[in-house]
């Protein structure tokens, strides 16, 4: 018990201290206000996919994005945010076709990733279709 008590203690100064780093901020309600893809990846895909983009296993199998030769035709990513896939929610109803654009051009662009031929909205728009 005492043991317990003690670091439940240590914990609680640690966080008062700032020892323990904040949350990025989650965009309020249905549609997410990130702008770039940089930001969209850390709020939304990094949950699943890690901040790595290697991906991971437990409850579920969540690919890796880092040098997946799948993001090389743009419209497969595309398809995928946009729709979703077995496990993955679509989130085309919650991203503008900008933020679909800006996260897809991200991912084919970091992470060991390098396609260079960037996606517009208005092949999200096609997608969309």
């Amino acid at each position: 018990m005492m043991l317990s008590a003690s670091l439940s203690l240590v914990s609680f100064m640690a966080c008062a201290q700032g020892a323990v780093p904040a949350a990025a901020p989650l965009s309020p309600g249905f549609r997410f206000v990130e702008k770039s893809g940089e930001e969209l990846f850390a709020n939304v895909c990094q949950g699943c996919h890690m901040p790595d983009a290697r991906g991971a296993a437990g409850a579920g199998t969540y690919p890796s994005l880092a040098g997946n030769r799948n993001l090389a035709s743009s419209g497969y990513p595309l398809t995928v945010v946009v729709n979703g896939q077995r496990g993955m929610p679509a989130f085309g109803a919650m991203m503008s076709d900008d933020q679909v654009a800006a996260v897809v051009n991200y991912l084919r662009t970091h992470f060991g990733n390098a396609f260079e031929d960037a996606v517009t909205a208005d092949d999200v728009k096609t997608v969309r279709r």
